[in-house]
């Protein structure tokens, strides 16, 4: 090749990358919508304490059992609560600002100007606990893994992507699909947790193991039993610790979690000194249980601590996939029978409030009839929507007294008619099959001492109409295989509703995942306009456009009676250690005990 020809080639080569280079930017923080709340050089987040001391142990709960340190894989019952103390992420959004990604493994992100694609500078100090560096490879292995051998989940999450390539040892980049319009896409590319490569040469990702992965986060587990315990230690060299996206978190030496079968019994282990914080979820414990001298000197610090997260939506969940459960209307008269007004009186001691909205706790709730922006989005789908959804907003039923309830399963009554059911032999019989409608109702054993005086009313107020409920305890990890393989007509469901709901609405409620054994559609949701308003969710460029589509999203769901709510607290509830202290700020944070610390 002549001189000329290599000068020339090489010429161009450089104008090209200059071009590339013109055409991205790197910013340190990710903001789906608007300015990030902490600005360059910010120190530490305003809601922990920079200057908490780094001391002691801290022994906490935990339920059920475990085979396994890996959360991220289909198989196996796996100790989560362990992955965010040993594995960190590309990048952290905090609790008051979580639309937007601050550095952490990564230390700055690449922008395309035409949103080809996100690029990450993973920052040099980062170190695996054995001291290797982590790399672009580690960042390539993670992702490549998470989509092969996964959960299912990370597949439909993470659809959006073409690919991954590595640049050079330190720099890596997400390209997406062409035409994409999904706007959380850059942002969710922060938040999956990266693992060593080599760390996998001779291990299988998608098999469970009590091998715990080689990790780049705070703690590493020094020991554990199996169902019994698991210890951390924290890191002396913690690559992390000054990093403002890190400063003033764990702050313990050790972190210990004791395995109960239990919630109840944990009670008398933070009485007895076994544990040093409890979270309550039984509002009856809550009013009664804490009647201790630990409590009345001090010992024992009982608090509610406000939160401003969206309300865990936890609910009964219909399995529409069989045939009994596929009308709307014997749903809804289902629903009907459920008295909320008299569990919270008799049972909750008033302290909870009805879940709402897939929303609740947020101004994403479809509250009032639809209009402007939502009602727009509506009206393309008025083919495939209830009647009634645009004249009147939402209400679940009042059962406060018992002439109202006796109203509300009169009108169960009429929907199950028209639904082509009627009593034979005093039994709600679908005439055209002759089957009797009979549900059983799955738990797991965890909540089983908590669900069993809820459901005795449901039982009866069903069995009043003609209706058979039954209900089921199972041990965690058949209750998990049945959820898998949606083999159950109704469960007690939950979801941890995120503040800017995204990616990880198509796997709830997509088309798409009500078929794929092991998706989080457990309720076998197939709605076309769910499965558009979604995207419209995910694609929204303004914030307006945004809050439109979650509230469509969120009227359509309601609407159909996929699932009869249950109730939430704005508050969470903790009793713990004195010795244990919090960081105290005006953003309503909630229990965050890797923000704590122990004073000496």
């Amino acid at each position: 090749m002549s001189k000329i020809i290599k000068s020339s080639l090489w010429t161009i080569a450089v104008c090209w990358l200059w071009i590339v280079e013109v055409q991205a930017a790197w910013v340190d923080a990710l903001s789906m919508y608007g300015q990030p709340k902490y600005h360059h050089g910010f120190s530490n987040f305003s809601f922990v304490n920079p200057k908490a001391p780094k001391f002691g142990k801290i022994v906490l709960p935990a339920y059920g059992s475990f085979d396994n340190f890996n959360p991220y894989i289909f198989r196996g019952i796996a100790f989560s609560d362990s992955a965010d103390l040993i594995l960190e992420s590309l990048g952290y959004s905090p609790v008051d600002d979580q639309a937007t990604a601050y550095p952490l493994l990564a230390e700055k992100f690449e922008i395309s100007s035409d949103k080809n694609f996100i690029g990450f500078l993973i920052n040099k100090k980062a170190k695996f606990s054995d001291g290797s560096a982590v790399l672009a490879d580690d960042v390539i292995f993670s992702f490549k893994t998470l989509l092969e051998k996964g959960s299912p989940f990370y597949k439909i999450y993470y659809a959006d992507v073409d690919r991954v390539e590595k640049i050079s040892d330190y720099h890596v980049r997400f390209y997406f699909k062409k035409g994409t319009k999904n706007r959380e896409l850059p942002l969710i590319l922060t938040q999956f947790k990266i693992f060593s490569a080599k760390d996998f040469t001779n291990k299988d990702f998608a098999t469970p193991t009590l091998v715990p992965p080689l990790g780049t986060g705070a703690y590493i587990i020094a020991k554990f039993e199996p169902n019994k315990f698991v210890e951390l230690r924290r890191r002396d060299d913690y690559w992390a610790k000054d990093l403002p996206t890190r400063r003033g978190f764990f702050n313990f030496d050790v972190v210990r979690f004791d395995f109960y079968q239990d919630t109840t019994v944990t009670l008398q282990a933070l009485f007895a000194g076994s544990i040093d914080a409890r979270e309550e979820y039984i509002a009856k414990i809550w009013a009664s249980g804490y009647n201790h001298k630990k409590i009345a000197d001090g010992t024992i610090i009982k608090e509610e601590i406000a939160h401003n997260n969206p309300a865990v939506l936890q609910f009964f969940g219909f399995n529409t996939r069989l045939p009994k459960l596929q009308d709307r209307r014997v749903r809804e008269a289902i629903s009907l029978a459920f008295n909320f007004d008299w569990a919270n009186k008799k049972l909750f001691y008033n302290q909870y409030k009805r879940i709402y909205s897939v929303f609740s706790n947020t101004d994403m709730a479809a509250v009032a009839k639809p209009q402007g922006k939502e009602k727009r989005i509506l009206e393309k789908y008025k083919e495939y929507l209830p009647k009634g959804i645009f004249d009147q907003p939402f209400r679940l039923p009042d059962n406060s007294t018992a002439e109202k309830q006796r109203e509300n399963l009169k009108k169960a009554v009429s929907l199950l008619r028209e639904a082509g059911y009627d009593f034979v032999d005093g039994k709600m019989t679908n005439l055209q099959t002759g089957e009797a409608l009979e549900i059983e109702v799955l738990s797991n054993a965890a909540n089983g001492s908590t669900f069993t005086r809820v459901m005795l009313p449901f039982i009866s107020n069903l069995a009043k109409i003609g209706v058979k409920m039954t209900f089921r305890n199972l041990e965690v990890n058949v209750f998990k295989n049945r959820l898998d393989k949606f083999d159950f007509e109704m469960a007690i469901l939950s979801y941890r509703i995120s503040n800017m709901p995204g990616n990880e609405q198509k796997e709830i409620w997509g088309s798409a995942a009500a078929d794929i054994v092991g998706s989080y559609n457990f309720l076998g949701v197939k709605n076309k306009a769910v499965d558009e308003i979604v995207n419209g969710l995910v694609e929204a460029q303004e914030l307006d456009d945004f809050k439109a589509y979650a509230m469509a999203l969120d009227r359509v769901i309601m609407n159909e009676y996929y699932f009869i709510p249950h109730w939430y607290s704005p508050h969470e509830r903790i009793a713990y250690n004195k010795k244990l202290k919090r960081p105290h700020s005006e953003i309503k944070t909630g229990i965050d005990l890797y923000t704590w610390w122990i004073e000496e």
